[in-house]
């Protein structure tokens, strides 16, 4: 099993173990691994961080949910990634400050809080990474910032539309799509209808069909 996991971290956290070789035999004595369902609460609002994830494989979602109960997306873990805002609480010891739910199973490496700490004072490698890792995230989070205050509904739904099809079709709902963009069902089948009557796409149960991909991207850059 340790050999296993050896080869797998060092595939999907190649530079944190290449730059420090020592560290890898305290990942897999400190460590423990732990599979989640999709759909999983992995954290909730006001939950205080013991373990930092490193995902060796799967998604989660990372989230805020208003009193209204609409949603806005501020970030995903994929496989090779780990969350920012646990790593923050561990540091600053504050409770978490969001939602996290597994979107797909995830498998990950759980590292404590107290092991998180002392790497940092003993690791030049993984300050490196946690830094870096907030580095990343920050951008995430302000670009959200930025789509939500400056840019028009219709061109994020566009926009979403082309980043998320595959061969000119996407997989998705109209709450789903919402949930993603932090905006109402009501106004995100409104603008898929217009995009519709316009030709530009067919919306199908559970997919939406892209008819005019360069259409759609110049209104995604209006």
């Amino acid at each position: 099993m340790n050999e296993e996991l050896q080869q797998r971290l060092r595939v999907r956290f190649p530079e944190l173990l290449a730059a420090d070789a020592p560290l890898l035999p305290r990942l897999l004595r400190e460590t423990v691994v732990r599979t989640l369902p999709p759909g999983q609460v992995v954290c909730q609002q006001g939950d205080s961080c013991g373990y930092l994830p490193l995902l060796l494989s799967g998604r989660a979602r990372v989230f805020k949910v208003a009193e209204s109960g609409r949603e806005i997306t501020l970030y995903r873990i994929e496989t090779g990634d780990s969350c920012v805002l646990t790593a923050s609480c561990i540091m600053s010891d504050i409770p978490f400050p969001a939602l996290a739910v597994s979107e797909t199973e995830v498998e990950a490496v759980l590292i404590p809080a107290g092991s998180v700490r002392a790497w940092m004072g003993e690791s030049a490698a993984w300050r490196r990474y946690l830094f870096g890792l907030v580095a990343r995230r920050l951008a995430d989070v302000i670009a959200v910032v930025e789509e939500v205050a400056f840019r028009r509904m219709d061109a994020r739904v566009a926009a979403w539309l082309l980043e998320h099809g595959v061969d000119g079709v996407v997989h998705t709902t109209h709450q789903e799509l919402a949930v993603d963009l932090g905006s109402s069902r009501e106004v995100v089948s409104r603008i898929l209808r217009d995009l519709e009557n316009e030709g530009l796409i067919r919306r199908q149960r559970g997919e939406i069909l892209v008819l005019e991909r360069a259409h759609l991207a110049r209104l995604a850059a209006a």
